[in-house]
């Protein structure tokens, strides 16, 4: 992902520290009377990842089977190749059957470019019904869907944005994601939209991007948090930043399971996938201990067991 990345000489002067809840995330949570137990999915963006082969992917694996070994290692994923490209109820329905080995394995998908970035939300009811029935073919295997907004989708386009999510069906949960600048610098849009999120049941991602402090707006709309880490890690074995990082939002997690969180979904994000693996089993394993889980954690060919 390149969105919000910076030049490795600028990572000193940022202050990475993950703001204060707002108020609204303390009352939908305290408002929530949570009794379950928390659900907690981590995850990448992409299966087809060549760099994984010799490192968690057998070697020679190929390319038709690396969906296959990555449910062996994670328990979801970002899916955003529904982003690039509308696929029939017949492929999705083959993803299904591959991760059907991991019975708490969850597709994430990303709406269509068509619907979000061309569309632009509007005259979209057809794009959107076709994404939808695509969807459907996951069954039990779906997990939320994510809407990503572009950087230039701004709030003036607010009406487009409630009149298409209040058409959505009410049945799937929904998570967006907001990235222009004035959303979140501009008090009365961020209130708006996240009131509007809020009453429709939707989620709100928290996207936690090195040269995007803003859209790290730690506001929960419901009592759901979807969060995608852009790590910056590197270079080879110095993860101390990305590291300090998740310590952070594993003692925040821990917080909101507290108040009465209800489920997490928490995305690996690298400029250089190579170190998505390695990140991913640091965090999967400071969650386990801080929450009492036994997330699955993936499992490296040189080094069987932790990386850390």
């Amino acid at each position: 992902m390149e969105f919000g990345k910076v030049s490795p000489e600028q990572l000193a002067s940022i202050d990475f520290t993950l703001p204060a809840d707002t108020e609204f995330t303390i009352s939908t949570l305290t408002n929530t009377k949570n009794s379950e137990p928390l659900q907690v999915h981590v995850g990448c963006a992409k299966w087809g990842r060549k760099e994984w082969i010799g490192q968690i992917y057998p070697p020679k694996t190929k390319d038709a089977n690396f969906l296959d070994e990555y449910v062996k290692h994670f328990d979801c994923i970002e899916l955003n190749a529904t982003f690039y490209n509308a696929y029939p109820p017949e492929t999705i329905a083959k993803w299904k059957d591959k991760a059907l080995s991991n019975p708490d394995f969850k597709f994430c998908p990303k709406f269509t470019q068509s619907i979000s970035h061309i569309r632009r939300l509007k005259n979209a009811d057809d794009i959107t019904t076709t994404f939808y029935q695509s969807m459907l073919a996951f069954g039990e295997k779906l997990g939320p869907l994510f809407l990503q907004l572009s950087d230039n989708y701004t709030p003036k386009s607010f009406p487009e944005l409630k009149a298409y999510l209040e058409s959505l069906p009410k049945d799937m949960p929904v998570f967006v994601e907001l990235r222009h600048k004035e959303w979140f610098s501009v008090k009365e849009n961020s209130e708006k939209v996240f009131q509007l999120f809020h009453e429709l049941n939707i989620g709100s991602i928290i996207t936690d991007a090195s040269g995007r402090r803003d859209v790290v707006h730690m506001t929960l709309p419901t009592p759901h948090a979807f969060i995608r880490f852009v790590g910056c890690t590197d270079k080879e074995g110095e993860y101390g930043i990305d590291k300090a990082r998740l310590d952070e939002w594993v003692a925040r997690i821990k917080e909101w399971q507290e108040l009465g969180l209800k489920s997490v979904w928490f995305f690996m994000h690298q400029h250089d996938e190579r170190f998505s693996p390695v990140l991913s089993d640091y965090v999967t394993d400071g969650l386990n201990k801080a929450l009492g889980l036994n997330l699955l954690r993936p499992k490296f060919i040189e080094q069987q067991g932790s990386m850390f």
